[in-house]
């Protein structure tokens, strides 16, 4: 094709516009990268991005005033494939050579982390999700003092997912010994960790938590830890697993003879796949429940209900809902507030209108600088739920505590274990 004068100085000036402002506002289009677990063991965690940005696509159909310009938005998806490393080449890509205006990402350390890491060091404003502040925030070495200059979590912490498991366990009668089941990853370490993890607050609260020792993500054989739990008389066991793992634990502990009255699992017991690949031995399981169609909670983007956007994914995909659901979803409602807020496409002025986010949305408020620990987390309400057989579906997640979030209504009380 000919160049004309036009197509020239259309170029030359988009060319200029991409030097100055260093993001991608060429041709009126406006980028955003998003970064999650498409493939791997931690797939379930970004099961429902890609219906969550197809839903964006008609949100954004009229595209999104950007410092009183108004610009089209394309969002690229890309796939960690559940590694760390792949991570943090995908968001290199993403703004290196994609030029993204702004970065989101979800779903664990080994997704989020990286990801943060390479747009604080690239000076990219970034919004992360679905990992606990604690191992996003130390796991990245972060200062209390300093704090991060580019990079923004939106989630609850340790405090919160330790509070919920206790206040659900003191609801029943056991003899208060607790397995520990910590993996040597982000999670796992955190969780595990004597300061900020789970020993100190179990201790205070008089249960006695017996950790065998970190193992690696994969493992086919839990026979040392039941064997320990057994000969300890445990009666609740814990921890954060991937799911494939947690099936192997489940599956052996009961070849083995090991029933504890209480299971209660961070990240593996999350969705309704992995409950449903458990057959039997997944009624009555409890995990965190960071989002629910019972959540009284509302997008600031569709006007839809927790519980309109988990009918709306079951619809459509004939899925049933799952947790993340509200999370993807949130993620995008603080960007697109950040972005009309902004006063220009210029990375830190769009870094500037996320730390200024005051915005009710469907996963609660988000709100930096006042809803967290430091400037960048702002922290999201969190309950208990349990696993039980459904009318609709084969089991169903029913909030069974809310103690620590009494704005979230319970379906149920918790019941031990078959």
């Amino acid at each position: 094709m000919a160049i004309t004068r036009r197509h020239f100085m259309q170029s030359a000036a988009a060319a200029a516009l991409l030097t100055t402002t260093g993001v991608a506002l060429a041709a009126d289009t406006l980028k955003i990268g998003y970064v999650s677990p498409q493939t791997g063991p931690l797939a379930p965690f970004g099961e429902a991005d890609k219906w969550v940005i197809e839903q964006m696509k008609a949100a954004f159909k009229d595209g999104v005033m950007v410092g009183g310009k108004k610009y089209a938005v394309e969002i690229l998806l890309k796939d960690s494939q559940s590694n760390p490393n792949r991570a943090g080449e995908v968001a290199s890509d993403l703004i290196l050579k994609d030029k993204v205006a702004l970065m989101l990402t979800a779903g664990t350390p080994e997704t989020a982390n990286p990801v943060s890491d390479v747009c604080e060091l690239n000076e990219m404003p970034c919004i992360s999700s679905v990992v606990p502040w604690q191992p996003w925030f130390f796991g990245r070495k972060g200062d209390p003092k300093k704090g991060f200059t580019w990079t923004y979590h939106i989630f609850w912490g340790l405090e919160d997912v330790i509070a919920n498991f206790t206040n659900g366990w003191n609801s029943v009668k056991t003899n208060k010994k607790v397995g520990g089941l910590f993996p040597n990853d982000g999670d796992g370490n955190a969780w595990g960790d004597k300061e900020v993890g789970f020993p100190k607050p179990l201790s205070a609260l008089g249960y006695t938590l017996n950790d065998p020792g970190r193992f690696q993500n994969g493992t086919q054989d839990f026979s040392a830890q039941i064997a320990t739990f057994k000969k300890d008389g445990v009666e609740i066991v814990t921890g954060v697993v991937i799911p494939p793992d947690a099936k192997t634990f489940l599956t052996q502990a009961r070849q083995q003879g090991f029933k504890p009255k209480v299971i209660t699992l961070g990240k593996a017991l999350l969705f309704p796949g992995a409950i449903e690949a458990l057959g039997e031995l997944g009624d009555g399981l409890t995990t965190e429940v960071w989002w629910s169609p019972s959540h009284p909670f509302t997008s600031s983007l569709t006007k839809q209900s927790a519980k309109d956007l988990a009918a709306a994914y079951e619809s459509s995909t004939s899925k049933q809902w799952t947790q993340p659901i509200g999370f993807a979803h949130g993620l995008f409602e603080v960007a697109v507030d950040a972005l009309k807020r902004a006063k220009s496409g210029k990375s830190a002025d769009i870094r500037d209108a996320i730390a200024a986010t005051n915005l009710n949305t469907v996963v609660g408020e988000v709100k930096w600088g006042g809803q967290g620990p430091f400037k960048n987390v702002s922290k999201t309400p969190l309950v208990l739920g349990q696993w039980n057989k459904g009318t609709k579906r084969k089991y169903e997640l029913t909030i069974v505590n809310n103690q620590a979030a009494p704005a979230i209504p319970t379906g149920g009380k918790l019941r031990l274990m078959n």
